[in-house]
């Protein structure tokens, strides 16, 4: 008898779009507005199916297009819900395109876009929850809530990137003979919002808006490099209000600057109600990033841009810094677990990726289904988890302690020698934030070693988003300039590690260790900081002591790290 198949999603909805001539650009591809358009309504359709009442796109987070579209092909779309916080949820979107003579399926990018839930006369609605059902469902659903986190952050990283850096840039630096003036590339136009510009609110679609400023944005490229650009990511879309059927957009854009294959462009759109109006309400802005294809599909070399002085100097040194940041977390999150080094150079520019991936990767693997029981032993349950190249363990045990001081307790590294014995020492050598810390650690010598191992750990921790969240406390190696390797150690990495704890009850919670390795480390996995010692009942034998001993501690209960 055939197994009955697994129940789908209720938030899912898909959508598939026959490419008519009418959606593409001159070259017969799928215009990006067009698809940006189709992303947002699929989005908000899902959205509205789960909280059963209006809503709107309060932002579209980084995209990135790896093809192009052709006439004739089909947009095959899915968006369901990963997660609803308390009056906005994430919608994630898949989109792959068809080639129907061929058969040939490919994805073409994803995306996650946050949406609002909206009640009579605009009033917010408390959403409720989502109940993950499959392994991809329970991950996506544990790292919306660091994706929103690095949503909040954003501008800060940008700021911080900006007042670290040193103010001589490219634009002192490098000959700027023939570059040409910013100004030249400046787009202003005006749309009226008509009746199937908005959506059945009766607020202007916010995926109609992102379509015109792509359209606004192209343009200005185009003007920059008298061709026809090809529009490869564009950074956060963020709505900052509503525009209504009757008002008047206006949409403007310029050429920030001009690097050697690509250009960014930034757009932004405002809205007022009447032709004599003199305020306008900001709407939205977005950066995107062009290029230009020669015939055999690689990027053209492009013009430098002359910034106009002041505010033209001032966007055109942002563009470098949020190409930095660019750069640094397709590295970031793109990195193929299997590479060696497994340590990121960390600074500013990644600081914020660099986290989302410590916790994110730990979240996934605990996530992760088909762990089998190895061993058990009074209270300590050790499992593990073949997958590929990479064993993992997980090491969980029952603890008279509230979930918040385990947490504060295990979360500073620099007391983890005292139920460790292979833990020598850990050094706080940079405080990034209030959740990350970096630490410089030595741990014992290793069998048939003459010399410690040391390592430079990143250790990031989070507070639960919401009730039935863990606490977590992530670890992974990072590089820093002021801690090479040196003679006296040998140098350890740690892939993905960490820890984290549910409260069972007040005073009650479930700690649990998880470490990810590859066949050539596994040495170090059971034997020094990156994992557990070898014997390892009795190393979280040693924890539980610990934290039982230190649950009272007062000084422990005020100190975070």
């Amino acid at each position: 008898m055939a197994s009955a198949p697994a129940a789908r999603n209720p938030t899912e909805v898909q959508m598939s779009q026959l490419v008519q001539p009418c959606h593409t650009n001159h070259r017969g591809e799928l215009s990006a507005g067009q698809l940006l358009k189709w992303i947002d309504t699929a989005a908000c359709l899902s959205a509205e199916r789960h909280a059963g009442c209006p809503c709107v796109t309060a932002s579209m987070d980084d995209i990135y297009f790896e093809h192009t579209i052709s006439v004739g092909q089909v947009v095959n779309i899915k968006a369901k819900v990963n997660r609803a916080f308390n009056s906005s949820m994430e919608v994630g979107i898949q989109v792959s395109y068809e080639d129907l003579c061929s058969g040939k399926h490919c994805s073409i990018c994803k995306a996650y876009a946050t949406f609002v839930a909206q009640g009579p006369m605009g009033s917010k609605v408390r959403l409720e929850p989502v109940i993950p059902q499959t392994e991809e469902e329970k991950i996506e659903y544990s790292i919306a809530a660091e994706r929103r986190r690095m949503r909040l952050v954003h501008k800060d990283t940008l700021k911080d990137l900006l007042t670290s850096s040193p103010q001589e840039t490219e634009l002192e630096t490098r000959d700027g003979s023939g570059a040409v003036p910013a100004e030249r590339t400046r787009v202003e136009s005006v749309e009226l919002v008509l009746p199937p510009h908005a959506n059945h609110q009766g607020n202007t679609f916010g995926g109609q808006i992102m379509a015109w400023m792509e359209n606004v944005a192209t343009i200005a490229a185009s003007r920059l490099c008298h061709g026809y650009p090809t529009l490869r990511a564009i950074e956060m879309f963020h709505f900052r209000g509503p525009s209504q059927v009757g008002d008047r957009l206006v949409l403007k854009a310029i050429v920030n600057n001009a690097f050697k294959n690509s250009m960014e462009v930034g757009v932004s759109a405002e809205a007022y109600g009447q032709e004599m109006s003199v305020s306008r309400r900001h709407i939205n802005s977005a950066f995107m990033t062009f290029v230009v294809l020669d015939q055999q599909g690689q990027p053209r070399t492009l013009p430098m841009v002359a910034p106009e002085p002041g505010d033209g100097e001032r966007r055109y040194r942002e563009a470098s810094a949020r190409k930095k940041i660019r750069l640094d977390r397709k590295y970031v999150v793109s990195c193929k677990q299997t590479e060696v080094p497994l340590s990121v150079p960390w600074d500013q520019s990644n600081k914020v990726y660099l986290s989302y991936n410590n916790v994110s990767a730990l979240k996934m693997l605990v996530a992760k289904a088909n762990w089998a029981l190895a061993r058990e032993k009074e209270k300590v349950r050790m499992y593990t988890l073949e997958e590929d190249k990479f064993l993992s363990i997980r090491i969980e045990m029952s603890v008279c302690i509230p979930a918040s001081r385990a947490f504060s307790l295990l979360s500073n590294l620099r007391r983890r020698h005292e139920w460790d014995s292979h833990y020598v020492s850990a050094e706080l050598v940079q405080k990034v934030d209030d959740d990350d810390m970096i630490y410089h650690v030595v741990s014992q010598k290793l069998r048939n070693e003459n010399k410690p191992q040391d390592f430079v750990i990143l250790a990031s921790r989070r507070k639960p988003c919401s009730k039935g969240d863990p606490y977590v406390v992530a670890f992974r190696s990072v590089t820093l300039p002021t801690h090479p390797a040196r003679p006296e150690f040998t140098r350890g990495e740690t892939l993905c590690s960490g820890f984290c704890i549910w409260p069972e009850s007040q005073e009650m919670s479930k700690v649990a260790y998880y470490n990810q390795a590859m066949p050539g480390y596994l040495t170090y996995v059971t034997t020094n900081v990156a994992g557990l010692s070898s014997d390892i009942c009795s190393t979280f034998e040693a924890c539980e002591k610990f934290l039982l001993k230190n649950k009272e501690d007062l000084i422990s209960r005020l100190q975070d790290f």
